[in-house]
């Protein structure tokens, strides 16, 4: 913090030393200024740079940017821990590259805020590679997604021509919203009542249950996660509103990581840890990563 010099004591001084103190204090101002200044570079450096040393392949934590209420690809389970299969195949991707995780929760319309201030290493969580293709640096594809829409089942909706009229509910900043809002389907959100947006789909389907909107639209095995054991209450449409592709998604230009990553996950596909996985979350093997 700046001192205040204290001016009464400025008057006080004699005036057969003005001039020695002038030459000294202009010296201490000179130097005070070089320090300050240099104090100022290195804070904006520090503070409001992004920082270099993460995002790389060198370090020996792998950050995971994830969703923690995106089951089954991210959650919390019965003790509080964050499980899940994206996060189940990082881990097992950074113990193949001899790297501890650490699983960074993020809000995901804050995603690319924390992958760009370097929170996080990546985005490793049912991310959609279809429409942001140029956003992020991605590895290759690893599963097929598709986004549908979960309904009440009494609602008497049984198709999407039977969402006039209502009101449909996404997750902000989903895939579920980029593809509504696309001119593809430009028609079909005309045909809302109203379309809103919700932080996480937990929320959503309570909003759901308790009838404040009437459809979600959401990632397929995310609605197969949400509606298990509640099937006499909910139910998937058979039309799809979109297909697309999953994968883990880096700052751009980050392709040193990426190589690393990418590398892992497909000996992760060569050792049978994908497929195990894979069977554990969706009773079938999902994988479409191919391994060199």
């Amino acid at each position: 913090m700046e001192k205040r010099l204290d001016r009464s004591d400025s008057k006080n001084r004699k005036k057969n030393t003005f001039g020695k103190k002038n030459v000294f204090g202009g010296i201490f101002k000179k130097a005070a200024v070089l320090a300050l200044t240099g104090c100022m570079v290195f804070g904006l450096a520090a503070c409001g740079g992004k920082s270099s040393s993460k995002n790389t392949a060198d370090d020996d934590t792998l950050v995971v940017g994830f969703d923690q209420n995106f089951p089954p690809f991210g959650y919390k389970d019965d003790d509080g821990n964050f499980t899940g299969f994206d996060l189940e195949m990082a881990k097992a991707a950074a113990k193949k590259m001899g790297m501890k995780v650490k699983y960074q929760p993020v809000d995901w319309d804050a995603k690319d805020m924390e992958l760009d201030a370097g929170t996080v290493d990546c985005l490793w969580n049912g991310f959609t590679i279809n429409g942001r293709e140029k956003q992020y640096t991605w590895t290759d594809p690893y599963m097929d997604n598709s986004q549908v829409v979960v309904v009440r089942k009494d609602s008497g909706i049984k198709d999407l021509s039977g969402l006039a009229g209502k009101t449909v509910e996404v997750q902000k900043e989903s895939s579920a919203e980029s593809a509504l809002n696309d001119d593809d389907h430009k028609d079909l959100k005309a045909s809302f009542k109203d379309m809103l947006t919700v932080a996480d789909y937990n929320t959503a389907m309570m909003d759901l249950e308790q009838g404040s909107v009437d459809a979600i639209a959401m990632d397929i095995f995310v609605a197969k996660d949400q509606i298990k054991g509640k099937e006499d209450t909910f139910q998937i449409l058979d039309d799809q509103i979109s297909t697309e592709q999953y994968a883990v998604g880096f700052k751009k230009g980050n392709t040193k990581l990426r190589d690393k990553v990418e590398n892992a996950m497909k000996e992760l596909v060569k050792d049978g840890t994908f497929e195990k996985l894979s069977q554990k979350y969706f009773g079938t093997n999902v994988c479409i990563l191919q391994a060199d």
